[in-house]
């Protein structure tokens, strides 16, 4: 690789450490890139001097290993563009995938901040919000909140309302908050009617560059999100139940009935939200859930 290819590269993210993820392929026939959009049944890849549309390799294409942001190995001919292996990732918002299979299903990869919108309205909804943050925190990024249509309604109850259970709420809508970023209008942004509704404008997930360097990953309104797994992550989410839970009397306290529950005391004298401590019961529930059918998954493959 030349040095106008790693420099390049470097502008999307490559590092040494995908560097020698890619080296250890050991294939002279493949060259990186950085998957920067998902069209379904093929990928625009980011190369050092192109950016072909790319087809997975038969080793990726049953179980679609693959998202925005990914670095990938692809062999790229005249003809055709293969992806033919994924680098490592250092990070990966993940989501169990719709359906009944139980999966997982990356949104992304590779990122270091992700945006969580939520809009300044009678959508605001802050069990929501603890559940993206938990998705958030799993993934190894860290979270930054965007309260949006503030230019319709008053900011400060809803920032409120949110310092409870995060900081930092840049109010900026979220696609005009990439424009700016990018400095051009790249993403159409849908007029917000009197109504209050507006129209989801992105349809695919797809990374952009930012003048002066970093990049942003564009994805389409998340109607549906279950977790996948992360225990570590929704204890950091609710710090505040964690904390309390020290204090109880019995280290397995369950937080109903039992004696000196730290828990209880705090629900009863109203330092708790009820509807915080049931978001979080309820999160529980669902992860444990998930790891039940894993199990049962792997149990069926072994026997």
């Amino acid at each position: 690789m030349n040095s106008d290819d790693r420099a390049a590269l470097e502008e999307l993210g490559w590092n040494e450490r995908f560097a020698s993820a890619f080296d250890a392929l050991g294939d002279e026939d493949l060259q990186p890139g950085r998957l920067a959009a998902d069209y379904g049944t093929k990928f625009l890849v980011q190369l050092a001097g192109s950016a072909p549309l790319a087809r997975l390799g038969s080793a990726l294409r049953e179980a679609r290993l693959v998202a925005v942001g990914d670095w990938v190995a692809v062999h790229d001919t005249p003809e055709a563009t293969e992806i033919r292996a994924v680098l490592r990732r250092h990070s990966a918002v993940t989501r169990e995938a719709p359906g009944r299979e139980t999966a997982a299903q990356v949104i992304a990869a590779n990122v270091d901040l992700v945006f969580i919108a939520t809009s300044a309205d009678t959508d605001f909804n802050l069990r929501r919000i603890e559940r993206l943050l938990t998705v958030v925190y799993q993934s190894g990024a860290a979270p930054v909140i965007v309260l949006t249509k503030v230019d319709l309604n008053n900011p400060d109850p809803f920032e409120t309302e949110l310092e409870t259970i995060a900081s930092g709420v840049p109010v900026v809508g979220k696609s005009t908050l990439i424009n700016r970023l990018l400095g051009e209008d790249v993403l159409r942004t849908a007029e917000v009617h009197h109504s209050g509704q507006g129209r989801h404008t992105t349809s695919h997930r797809q990374l952009l560059k930012v003048p002066g360097g970093g990049l942003v990953i564009d994805t389409p309104g998340l109607r549906e999100i279950q977790l996948w797994v992360g225990a570590e992550a929704l204890a950091e989410v609710f710090l505040d139940i964690e904390a309390l839970a020290l204090r109880c009397r019995f280290t397995d306290c369950r937080h109903e009935t039992e004696p000196d529950c730290a828990v209880v005391a705090a629900l009863e004298g109203g330092t708790l939200e009820a509807s915080r401590f049931t978001s979080y019961r309820k999160l529980q529930r669902e992860l444990r859930a998930i790891e039940l059918k894993a199990d049962v998954r792997v149990k069926r493959r072994s026997g």
